[in-house]
């Protein structure tokens, strides 16, 4: 849908809605902040593989685990989701569309052989924090090869051993 289809918004809204934060929300934050009192080391919004345009709150590489910190009104909590009155059916496309989105990335990185965590707002911190841990610890959901990090030459480097 083009920007020139969005139907219009009273000026209150309208400034609400473009002071919400892409990154470095309140959740995302709290949960960082528990990872790493833990001592975990992670990327922070960045992309999980290359020409994915869908970035990845926190990104462990050499896992291959991508983390997101879904908020419950734009992702559709099943227990914290609102749907706004005003625009109903504009809202109501717009937030189906974030799901399906999500859905399709959740597919695309499992095919490439990455683990999601997928995290609501509304979640204890540290409760998250364990679910991310499991995951790191886990086994790969899809054995494809070493990660590799950048480009590796040379006649010491073995392409099938993990760095």
């Amino acid at each position: 849908m083009a920007s020139s289809d969005r139907p219009g918004t009273d000026p209150r809204t309208s400034a609400r809605m473009s002071r919400q934060r892409r990154r470095d929300t309140v959740p995302e934050v709290a949960l960082r902040r528990e990872l790493h009192r833990r001592g975990r080391r992670f990327f922070v919004d960045r992309a999980p593989l290359p020409g994915l345009r869908r970035r990845a709150d926190l990104v462990f590489p050499r896992h291959r685990l991508a983390v997101y910190v879904d908020g419950c009104f734009w992702h559709s909590c099943p227990q914290h989701a609102t749907y706004p009155k005003n625009n109903a059916e504009w809202w109501s496309a717009k937030l189906a569309a974030n799901v399906q989105r999500d859905r399709d990335t959740d597919t695309r990185l499992r095919s490439a052989g990455w683990t999601v965590v997928r995290v609501w707002e509304h979640e204890d911190p540290a409760d998250a924090a364990t679910r991310v841990e499991d995951a790191l610890s886990a086994p790969p959901e899809t054995d494809v090869g070493p990660v590799q990090d950048g480009p590796r030459t040379g006649p010491d480097i073995d392409p099938l051993r993990p760095s």
